[in-house]
């Protein structure tokens, strides 16, 4: 019984770390090292700290009470960013289901998957601001501009899980259409597409939500919307009308996150069926 015990306690040793080997040691000197620059490229300093936290209680008490003497435009505004995300947010996802098509290893040539896959990565590496910037200086200052860069951003996030909720699908499952003669096409209307539905509209939704603060931040590089508002209001240091912008854009945020959440719980059951 005791040789036993001591058997099982031993196999209950909790084991120790390794010790790293010397290139684990030089990696971890080498990221101390760089965040010990990163200390001194920033500037930090307990002088500018105290001086910084004064200025924001003195803009916050500026900011309060809002001001709500052209709550209509600032609504109109709103209303614009709104559009602009939910326009960008359906062309991208049109865009992206053409090209999850042509990704999707099940009914496309490897080359021609392999090609659109990498589109959709160098697409999705470039930030929404950027792409509004780009927009911007293409097509001019406005909401056109900002449907686009919305757009662009909403392919790279959809595109890439589309194609991976397209590749899900077991091949085996496709074995039936392709012995009835069934076209790739054919096979991805089908059998992919419909099968996908319930992670497209998760993706699709999570995509809108993004789109929404995507577009308030475009406005700030002028590509419309209330974003451009709040850049005005700051720049003119009226910082009551700032406060107002800042609280419909939250009324926005909110409510696109509540609609959206109570979309995906009417569709959680399928999601879960399939």
């Amino acid at each position: 019984m005791i040789d036993a015990a001591q058997s099982n306690s031993r196999s209950f040793v909790i084991p120790r770390f390794e010790k790293p080997p010397l290139l684990g040691w030089l990696f971890l000197i080498a990221v101390l090292t760089f965040v010990a620059g990163s200390f001194r490229t920033v500037e930090i300093a307990p002088e500018r700290v105290s001086r910084g936290f004064a200025r924001v209680f003195q803009i916050g008490r500026e900011m309060f009470p809002p001001r709500v003497d052209r709550i209509v435009p600032l609504i109109q505004q709103a209303l614009i960013t709104l559009q602009i995300a939910t326009l960008g947010t359906l062309l991208g996802i049109g865009v992206s289901l053409v090209a999850g098509n042509y990704a999707c290893r099940h009914v496309s040539h490897p080359r021609l998957t392999s090609s659109i896959r990498s589109c959709i990565a160098i697409v999705r590496t470039v930030p929404e601001l950027i792409w509004g910037l780009l927009f911007v200086a293409c097509f001019g200052l406005g909401p056109f501009a900002g449907v686009l860069a919305v757009a662009a951003d909403t392919f790279g996030f959809c595109g890439r899980f589309f194609t991976e909720a397209f590749d899900d699908v077991e091949d085996r499952e496709l074995e039936g259409l392709r012995g009835l003669g069934a076209t790739p096409f054919g096979q991805f209307l089908a059998l992919i597409l419909p099968q996908s539905i319930p992670n497209l509209v998760h993706t699709s939704l999570f995509a809108l939500e993004r789109s929404v603060r995507a577009s308030i931040v475009l406005g700030l590089v002028g590509a419309g919307g209330i974003g451009v508002e709040l850049d005005v209001a700051m720049r003119l240091f009226r910082y009551d009308e700032a406060s107002t912008v800042m609280l419909l854009i939250l009324v926005l945020v909110l409510l696109i996150e509540r609609i959206s959440e109570s979309v995906r719980r009417q569709i959680r059951p399928y999601s879960q069926a399939s």
